[in-house]
């Protein structure tokens, strides 16, 4: 039973990422990021249950990677996808013309543009296949993990319900922003850019500098700007990867 601990939590995260796409389907965008967050903490506890029961598996990896597709693939697609819709006009939809009849009536008021956001999906799946087989990515990661990506595009909803400053709103629903962040997601996913993991293999700070930094301004970022900080502190993760990847470089 000790060995299938990890295996629980991780089943726990995708239950609740099927509950996200449930509600992303739905357009109950607060809700999906809701339970999108509780998945995450899920994913980030079964690695650490798995390392502190010394129960790693290659099951546990596998099953791992199936969850974090749902929670952190397909629903953030999906959320993007209701973004894009927001934008560029209503979702197709197929109406029978009766219970007997072989007729139909659609709806084309509907952009195919909107369908970019499900290229997040895409990409999250390249990057989790490409994960489990680079023995690179052990102990630091190689472009974007996906929960982060994920946080990045579900704290959009989250800003223009809860924080609705005319700038940042007028921002968000731009369909140039929109498509472009997509984009330059997709790409940060698979790019080539060092990323320091934040697992803490122990407690002393000496050894974790980078980490307890990072999380410290996460955290004064978030008292301060709430749902906009989460953006922020996705970009203040890859520049200061990049920034402490050349410092060791020069070093060396």
């Amino acid at each position: 039973m000790r060995k299938q601990i990890p295996n629980i939590i991780t089943l726990l995260n995708l239950f609740c990422g099927s509950i996200a796409v449930i509600f992303a389907v739905q357009g109950h965008l607060e809700l999906t990021a809701l339970f999108v967050m509780l998945g995450i903490g899920f994913d980030f506890f079964d690695g650490l249950a798995a390392r502190l029961l010394n129960t790693q598996s290659e099951l546990g990896l596998q099953l791992d990677s199936l969850a974090d597709m749902v929670t952190s693939g397909l629903a953030p697609g999906i959320v993007m996808y209701q973004l894009l819709t927001q934008v560029f006009g209503k979702p197709f939809y197929v109406i029978p013309g009766s219970w007997n009849s072989d007729q139909i009536m659609a709806s084309f008021d509907w952009s195919y543009l909107s369908l970019l956001g499900l290229l997040i999906t895409l990409a999250s799946a390249y990057r989790l296949a490409n994960f489990n087989i680079d023995t690179r990515q052990t102990t630091s990661f190689i472009g974007l993990p996906t929960p982060a990506n994920t946080l990045l595009i579900i704290s959009l909803p989250l800003i223009l319900k809860f924080q609705q400053e005319a700038w940042v709103v007028e921002m968000i629903i731009n369909k140039w922003f929109l498509i472009i962040l997509t984009v330059l997601s997709c790409f940060l996913l698979n790019a080539e850019i060092p990323l320091f993991a934040l697992k803490f293999k122990t407690w002393r700070f000496a050894e974790n500098k980078i980490r307890y930094g990072f999380l410290i301004l996460t955290v004064i970022l978030i008292i301060l700007l709430k749902f906009i900080a989460i953006p922020l502190a996705i970009l203040l993760y890859i520049l200061i990867s990049v920034v402490f990847k050349e410092k060791q470089t020069k070093t060396h």
